[in-house]
Order: C-alpha cells, then sequence, then structure tokens
C-alpha cells in the first residue's frame, strides 16, 4: 500500500489530535509531532507491504496451486498473517 504526501499528513494530524484530544501528551512542539507521527505512519505502511508480500510469496509457491480469492487462500492468508506478524514481533 502506497500512501500519497496527502494521505500521510492527514493521518499523522489524526493520530496528534487523537493523542492530545485524550489529553495523553502535551507537544512542545506541534510540528515535530507530526513529522513523528508521518514517519510512523510509513514506517508502519513498510512493515505491513512485507509482510503481505512474505505472506503471498509463502501461498503462492505451495504446490498444491492456491488460487487468490479462494476461501482456501483468505483461510491461508490469514493463518501465514498472524504467523509472519508474530515471528516479527508485532
Amino acid at each position: 500500500m502506497i500512501l500519497n504526501e496527502d494521505k500521510q499528513t492527514h493521518l499523522a494530524h489524526v493520530i496528534i489530535d487523537g493523542i492530545w484530544n485524550d489529553d495523553l501528551v502535551d507537544y512542545s512542539d506541534e510540528d515535530e509531532a507530526i513529522r513523528e507521527a508521518k514517519r510512523a505512519v510509513i514506517e508502519f505502511v513498510k512493515q505491513e507491504t512485507s509482510i503481505d508480500e512474505t505472506v503471498r510469496h509463502r501461498i503462492m509457491t505451495l504446490k498444491k496451486g492456491v488460487l487468490e480469492g479462494t476461501r482456501e487462500f483468505d483461510v491461508l492468508y490469514k493463518k501465514y498473517y498472524e504467523e509472519e506478524t508474530a515471528r516479527r514481533g508485532r
């Protein structure tokens, strides 16, 4: 998944506003907080993309040839996704 600059900024503002509105933190520099939130969003998307690619590759290399969109693919995807996120400590 690729997020353009506008979407990254929007998500960063949603995160920062949510934390602020829940009175969880006071920001000394709101611009820096937004930059950090954008970095976190970008890193999360990178990790999710990497996990997705790993899981899809694992399914596609099975000998029985599971087709995307089938129930079997969905079940395997969920299983392998959970295993991969656990393996990466998430």
